[in-house]
């Protein structure tokens, strides 16, 4: 979450907590709003240097991770070469995103997430989806080299307007994100089918392309995959029919364990590897979200997941009829805090609901909105000179919203010091199974909500197993 200073409403409100409750599965998303023209490029600039600053400014920053990047090159080269085209050349990045995507750009510029790193479990899944990557650029029929362009001029959009004015633009990157990578059924297809080939051709476990599609799956918390959910699985839709058409695909080009995937060194390489949010941007742990650079935390209602975004805090139930939304803006000197509520809530503030309290000794203003079918809790709240603004929402009517308003609001406070400073990020941690180890015992050293299923998650098990002893596992810790 980042400082934002922008008018909200009714509506605005109930369309940020909503990606939330879909998973953030926005396909098809709206194109962003038209952007001022380009500053001036100097003669030396090339537009794709321009536009590969842009997306890594936008998109988290590079993450200088020597060994990831060591092995994404290596892989990409090895694939390349085994290509129909091997006199090109790709240059990777590694982006610091938490987010789980991966996309090649018409210049042969190719980019991973940290995220994505996270979830892959061995160099052959890791070079399965460079390859698939790769498949979309060297397949090259126009209809998709369309695409690509689009893609291009897109990233140069979003990342333009983020620089301008990060406040104004952090909802269409969040929506902008979800089709970068967007391509047809058929094209996802042709791009398997291609890339478990050229897959199993460079050296690598064919069957890397299945696990990972199958990872992707359970991050979307579909059993069936057939629900394209998160953020690759926006973009890149997994399927059962995609699972079992790669899976084919792999059996024709050898059988299950004759092609490279070394789980060893690919752990080895993201041991230690930065996991989940950036807490220069605020953390959430459960249902506890906290902000050590602009010193506050809150705990949001039993029943809600959260989730940080560039824009707010975001949270909702998962039947969707209660929502959250947290977010901080830099306030004129000398705006009251009831000035602060009603110049950014553009809908009808109840005049009696009106009420200044302290809150945790910190000085607060608090009102009631109501709507045709939602009813709304607003709060602002100052901390030194930034003012946090806390909207609870719920279908359910006034008594309902007020209730959970009232377990809220109590728990917003400022972080002391040692508390700010005491905030660590998570990381991952590769650690050898003993004797008797299971995924329980596992998740039980998880620092990370839903342990169990999310250790299973980062391990490519779709069940709860027996370990093997010296085999090697990633959890999560701070």
């Amino acid at each position: 979450m980042k400082a934002l200073a922008r008018p909200f409403g009714r509506l605005a409100c109930l369309a940020l907590a909503s990606g939330l409750l879909a998973g953030c599965a926005i396909v098809g998303a709206t194109a962003p709003v038209p952007l001022p023209p380009s500053a001036p490029r100097t003669v030396a600039e090339k537009p794709a240097d321009r536009d590969h600053a842009r997306l890594v400014a936008a998109f988290g920053g590079e993450l200088r991770t020597p060994a990831a990047q060591r092995l994404a090159t290596e892989i990409a080269g090895r694939l390349v070469a085994a290509s129909d085209r091997p006199d090109e050349t790709y240059q990777v990045t590694i982006l610091n995103s938490p987010v789980v995507n991966a996309f090649a750009l018409p210049s042969r510029r190719l980019y991973l997430t940290r995220g994505l790193l996270a979830l892959a479990n061995d160099t052959a899944e890791l070079a399965a989806v460079i390859s698939h990557e790769i498949a979309h650029v060297t397949l090259r029929h126009a209809a998709l080299r369309n695409e690509l362009v689009a893609r291009s001029a897109l990233i140069s959009q979003v990342a333009q307007d983020v620089l301008n004015d990060p406040a104004e633009a952090a909802v269409v990157r969040e929506q902008s994100r979800f089709v970068l990578a967007s391509f047809s059924r058929s094209q996802e297809h042709e791009a398997d089918q291609a890339g478990v080939k050229v897959l199993a051709r460079a050296g690598y476990d064919p069957f890397g392309a299945p696990r990972f599609l199958s990872s992707l799956g359970r991050l979307g918390g579909s059993e069936d995959h057939d629900r394209p959910v998160g953020d690759m699985l926006s973009t890149h839709p997994s399927t059962k029919e995609r699972i079992h058409l790669a899976t084919q695909a792999a059996r024709r080009s050898g059988a299950p364990g004759i092609g490279e995937s070394d789980r060893r060194r690919y752990l080895e390489t993201i041991d230690n590897l930065a996991y989940g949010d950036d807490p220069a941007d605020g953390v959430v742990r459960g249902r506890r979200f906290l902000h050590g650079r602009l010193r506050v935390a809150f705990d949001a209602p039993e029943g809600f997941t959260l989730e940080n975004t560039a824009q707010a805090v975001m949270g909702a139930t998962g039947d969707g009829t209660r929502r959250l939304l947290f977010d901080a803006t830099e306030t004129p000197s000398g705006q009251s805090l009831e000035e602060v509520l009603r110049s950014t809530w553009s809908d009808t503030i109840e005049p009696d609901s009106v009420e200044t309290m302290m809150v945790n000794g910190l000085p607060a203003v608090v009102a009631l909105s109501r709507g045709k079918d939602w009813a709304f809790r607003l709060a602002a709240v100052r901390i030194g000179s930034t003012t946090f603004r806390l909207i609870l929402a719920s279908r359910a009517g006034v008594d309902d919203v007020e209730a959970l308003f009232r377990r809220t609001l109590p728990t917003v406070r400022a972080l002391s010091a040692e508390e700010a400073a005491s905030i660590r990020p998570l990381r991952l941690q590769v650690v050898t199974a003993t004797q008797g180890d299971t995924a329980e015992t596992m998740a039980a050293r998880m620092a990370s909500d839903r342990p169990l299923e999310r250790f299973l998650l980062l391990n490519g098990l779709d069940r709860p197993v027996p370990l093997k002893a010296g085999e090697r596992y990633k959890i999560v810790v701070e």
